[in-house]
């Protein structure tokens, strides 16, 4: 085995490994879909040994893929820290808070008026499944979201800081009989259905966590839809399909919608400041010095009486990774 691996060759095998899917990991690393197999046939070479399996129809990691995921990860991350510890001016962070209001873009304004000097520059992606695909990748630094909905291979290359139990809610019309409620109780939903993001690859996580809430409940979920980008065409397709949407309480303004808390159990959305393992900029650590000084302050990470939650993601919250 050679013992010059070329960096590059390891970002195509770890852009490969997020995606399954060839043609998407070039276009996500900019190279032609040529160049991308040529170079993993040539780390294949090199490591001797196979690192995928490649059928017509779908790609997945060998055991030897598998077994090289951490390494990779190891490797780049000691490459950015090494080149960010000789680098005079910090690059711009790159940082996705999703929508610009909520947890995550409050967090990202504390740093930024406690760091002047620092850049950091904002994304607004849907979904911590697609954002974590783009930090494994280096598109991204940072993210915020349910880090128990991400797939493990994926997590084992991520580091958290638990931030907020953000309470989930119901965005209805404002002519819905339920709208004139302070609070909606679950039950209250049943024949309801409810869009959860079903379709949406990028927003998996959430997805996830409504089938886990509203199981049994009588509740249905609207059938898998593409993406929906931007704020008008999402409020054409709600309309249209009649929907309400399961949502947590710090929700973009909607025009013609209200978002009401649920009850009956109280819901909660779990979320963590999330990034790659390895990273070194120091406007991380601002961030997760803004998170922590907003969750003390406003008690973000108190669970409520009667709070819901999966076993899972109280594992995950009750731990810093």
């Amino acid at each position: 085995m050679s013992r010059d691996l070329e960096p590059r060759l390891l970002r195509a095998f770890l852009a490969v490994a997020a995606e399954l899917h060839f043609t998407r990991a070039a276009a996500r690393l900019y190279v032609a879909q040529q160049a991308l197999s040529r170079d993993i046939r040539r780390l294949e070479r090199e490591l001797g040994s196979e690192l995928f399996v490649r059928t017509t129809r779908q790609v997945r990691l060998t055991a030897d893929g598998e077994r090289l995921l951490p390494y990779a990860r190891r490797v780049l991350d000691a490459q950015e820290a090494l080149a960010t510890a000789f680098t005079d001016t910090a690059r711009p962070l790159l940082v996705d808070v999703g929508a610009p209001v909520g947890t995550a873009y409050r967090v990202l304004g504390e740093a930024r008026r406690a760091a002047p000097g620092l850049e950091f520059v904002a994304r607004y992606l849907s979904g911590l499944t697609g954002a974590a695909a783009e930090i494994a990748a280096g598109r991204l630094d940072v993210s915020f979201g349910r880090i128990a909905g991400i797939d493990a291979a994926l997590r084992s290359g991520l580091a958290h800081q638990p931030v907020r139990y953000e309470r989930m809610a119901v965005l209805l019309g404002d002519g819905h009989p339920l709208a004139a409620l302070g609070e909606v109780p679950l039950d209250a939903l049943a024949g309801e259905t409810l869009y959860t993001g079903a379709g949406n690859a990028a927003t998996a996580e959430w997805t996830d966590l409504a089938a886990r809430l509203l199981a049994g409940r009588g509740i249905r979920t609207a059938a898998p839809f593409p993406e929906i980008a931007g704020q008008d065409e999402f409020v054409r397709v709600v309309r249209k399909h009649g929907w309400s949407v399961l949502a947590s309480t710090e929700f973009l303004a909607v025009p013609g919608m209200v978002v009401r808390p649920l009850a009956g159990p109280v819901p909660l959305s779990p979320v963590s400041l999330v990034w790659r393992r390895g990273l070194s900029h120091p406007g991380l650590g601002v961030l997760g010095s803004a998170a922590a000084g907003l969750a003390a302050a406003e008690g973000w990470l108190d669970l409520p009486p009667g709070g819901w939650l999966p076993d899972e993601d109280r594992a995950a919250m009750a731990r810093n990774t």
